[in-house]
């Protein structure tokens, strides 16, 4: 019997598809599920939907429930990790408010920016003393990470604890085929890819569909189409933002990056200007996109866990997410092939040597094997670095307790750097350091660090 711990399983929902999910494979049906979360009510409700879906399944599998996260991870096998740290309320209302009263805007900032710097500091130091835990507790263990700012989060835990086994996992390649094969009308299991960077930007160097008896190239419909105005269709996911960003992107760089639009105009300097309004409306930028959201989100989870509770039993459609395949893979020997974050020992050369990268993943009894992708090309490897400063800095800010280079991993960031001088940036940190007080670790409010 496997032991799954989930560390963060207060998120009902989420918990309830990766859980789901694993309980569909025959040889994850009767594991251990030992739910872990620092909010007892919200765990209780956790647990109450994934004994309900164990039965409603007729899975053999035992849950437990816990406060004490080393209790959770006593003799684990996997670790799936879902924790946000500070929350919507303050810390992602901080990350959003300072910053825009320095006319600094953003839609997501949880992966880069000013906002993504801010959730890496506060969220490290959490991975952290989890991986510490795994090494006493479960040395064996796999940790599947699904946390932003997930670049740097890998980063980090692969510098101080590069012998906990763990992978950083994202659904952005897999739902992006999913958004593309829609745009052109095809199903996405005609469609055959190969896409390898960073997090949230990671490129698509080729993208196919079933023709006949071979494989066409769909990079010219995709063009085609988006010249014509015809694509991108409509975003179901997300209505206030069509990809209208990432297909520009294509047109100039050649290219289709796997991350959503509203998360990569604010990656760049090129589409959110606070001079050029036109900007905002041509592409339909959603400011302030990730507030919005958590307040919808907030309101639907809560309903959508009050009716899991009530419902004498519940159904399970399979994600797309990566945690089940990876399980049972390791457990049955099964092959499978996933896209992974991993520190970069080789896998795109171009790249530095630690940072976090992105890349297809064979998965079997063995473990997960990064393969290597040496061919992107260099205009998008150079895009990638300007992303690399920011995340490299903030890493670097972790490891050594320096608190310049918090602002300096601010002052190189490509949007931060658009809008505000270095004396604007270097305030705005103190600002944002100041109001997220204990969120933070104790040496970020020590002038004296540097």
């Amino acid at each position: 019997m496997k032991k799954i711990a989930f560390i963060g399983a207060g998120s009902t929902v989420f918990m309830k598809n990766l859980i789901g999910d694993a309980l569909l494979r025959p040889a994850l049906a009767d594991a251990h599920i030992a739910l872990m979360d620092i909010d007892a009510a919200r765990l209780e409700e956790s647990a109450l939907v994934a004994r309900k879906l164990v039965t409603s399944l007729g899975a053999g599998a035992r849950v437990t429930a816990t406060t004490d996260r080393r209790a959770a991870l006593d003799g684990a096998d996997f670790v799936i990790v879902a924790f946000q740290i500070g929350g919507y309320k303050p810390c992602t209302v901080t990350d959003f408010e300072i910053p825009k009263a320095y006319g600094l805007r953003q839609t997501i900032a949880d992966t880069l920016g000013v906002g993504g710097i801010m959730r890496g500091l506060r969220t490290v130091p959490h991975l952290w003393a989890l991986a510490q835990d795994m090494r006493a507790l479960c040395p064996d263990a796999l940790m599947l990470n699904y946390v932003n700012p997930m670049a740097i989060n890998t980063w980090a835990l692969t510098a101080r604890y590069p012998e906990v086994r763990q992978v950083g996992l994202c659904h952005s390649v897999q739902g992006t085929a999913e958004e593309l094969a829609r745009d052109l009308g095809l199903a996405v299991a005609d469609l055959r890819y190969r896409a390898a960077g960073i997090n949230h930007m990671a490129f698509y160097l080729t993208l196919e569909a079933r023709d006949g008896t071979g494989w066409r190239d769909l990079y010219p419909a995709l063009r085609e189409g988006y010249r014509a105005g015809r694509i991108p269709l409509d975003n179901a996911a997300n209505p206030r933002c069509p990809n209208l960003v990432r297909y520009e992107v294509m047109e100039h760089f050649g290219h289709f990056v796997t991350e959503s639009s509203e998360h990569f105009a604010e990656y760049v300097p090129w589409f959110i200007k606070s001079h050029r309004p036109d900007l905002i409306e041509c592409f339909r930028i959603p400011l302030d996109e990730y507030p919005k959201r958590c307040e919808e989100q907030i309101a639907a989870w809560t309903t959508q866990a009050e009716a899991l509770k009530s419902a004498p039993t519940i159904d399970h459609t399979p994600t797309h997410e990566y945690a089940a395949t990876i399980m049972d893979s390791i457990t049955t020997g099964t092959p499978a092939v996933i896209y992974g974050n991993h520190a970069n020992r080789g896998h795109i050369p171009q790249l530095p040597e630690g940072a976090a990268v992105e890349v297809p993943t064979l998965v079997d009894a063995n473990g997960l094997h990064p393969t290597v992708v040496p061919d992107l090309p260099p205009h998008l490897i150079a895009l990638m670095r300007t992303n690399l400063n920011v995340q490299e800095l903030t890493v670097q800010a972790l490891l050594t307790e320096n608190r310049e280079h918090i602002y300096h991993a601010a002052m190189l960031d490509p949007r931060t750097a658009a809008e505000l001088d270095l004396r604007q940036i270097r305030a705005l940190v103190d600002d944002l350091i100041a109001a997220h007080g204990d969120w933070l670790p104790d040496w970020c409010r020590n002038r004296k660090a540097a």
